[in-house]
């Protein structure tokens, strides 16, 4: 056990709306065969998403607000919702009822038993064949609330009691959460690598008010911590996101934030992603920065499981 302390964290119960296989879609690790748990709560709501005006909550349109969620038994029958947060079931309360609830000893054996298949019988980071270690994504929701990152304290310690780890973890996070005693401790301790994907919301695109959304002191710390990360951006091609992202970016690097910087187009479906992803791509390859496709869109649909 990592310390006394934590036995309680072992014993709580923590929620998560899936855990799954598929490979990294976006950033720095794109295309490593990843198993993600993705943890139930997010302070933000990103309600702009695909509205025609992001910034005018009054002109929004919701299709997860009236989805009959009882028309559903699991998270992955739900839509890919358009408009808005295409994850708002990883927050709004009226899907919590089909959310799982388990022990992090629980979640870690999920994660094993979901990287099981012929290739791989006993669901090891440390692929037989290949000889290539798999990765580990925590994402959400917003995987560092407190809840997320005590649960994933408690995930490693049995991963690392079975002997069965990955060389790499991802936290997915909006970068607007302190970090915890607990948490910050046991990445000090580790020696694998935690990687800090940190995707800001930008006003422009997700309706989030900037000091809500931009914690440039907070990501720092996660700098600090870490030498491991990126800042992911998503943006369509107008002006207005652009200068509002450069600011944002002005911030980050104010404040030390030395990480490489990837842009990403908007939209949920693979449709709506290459109307403007070329003129997103030229925008971000001329100004020096790394563009993400958002693989998984254009694999699977971005369907939930993916």
């Amino acid at each position: 056990m990592y310390n006394k302390s934590m036995d309680k964290v072992q014993e709580k119960k923590y929620y998560y709306s899936e855990i799954f296989h598929s490979i990294q879609g976006e950033g720095h690790y794109t295309g490593v065969p990843t198993a993600w748990i993705r943890f139930f709560l997010c302070n933000l709501q990103c309600n702009g998403f695909g509205q025609i005006d992001p910034t005018n909550p009054d002109t929004y349109e919701l299709p997860f607000e009236d989805f009959d969620v009882d028309s559903v038994k699991r998270v992955e029958d739900l839509p890919v919702w358009e408009k808005g947060c295409d994850s708002s079931y990883t927050w709004a309360k009226k899907f919590k009822g089909l959310m799982g609830h388990e022990t992090p000893t629980v979640l870690a054996n999920k994660l094993v038993d979901i990287m099981k298949n012929d290739n791989n019988p006993e669901g090891l980071f440390l692929h037989p064949i290949t000889k290539q270690r798999q990765h580990l994504c925590f994402t959400g929701g917003e995987p560092l609330m407190a809840t997320g990152q005590f649960a994933t304290v408690g995930i490693y310690e049995e991963l690392e009691r079975q002997g069965n780890l990955p060389s790499s973890m991802t936290f997915e996070t909006n970068g607007t959460q302190k970090i915890r005693e607990p948490f910050k401790e046991w990445v000090k301790r580790i020696k694998e690598e935690v990687f800090f994907s940190c995707s800001p919301k930008l006003f422009t695109v997700s309706g989030e008010q900037g000091d809500k959304a931009i914690k440039p002191e907070i990501v720092a710390e996660y700098h600090d911590l870490s030498r491991f990360g990126q800042l992911k951006f998503v943006v369509g091609s107008n002006d207005r996101e652009w200068e509002e992202m450069e600011s944002v970016i002005d911030r980050f690097r104010k404040a030390g934030v030395t990480w490489p910087v990837w842009v990403m187009p908007t939209g949920a479906r693979e449709e709506e992603q290459k109307e403007g992803a070329g003129k997103v791509a030229e925008k971000a390859f001329k100004r020096g920065y790394n563009v993400a496709a958002r693989v998984h869109v254009y694999l699977f649909g971005n369907a939930i499981g993916t």
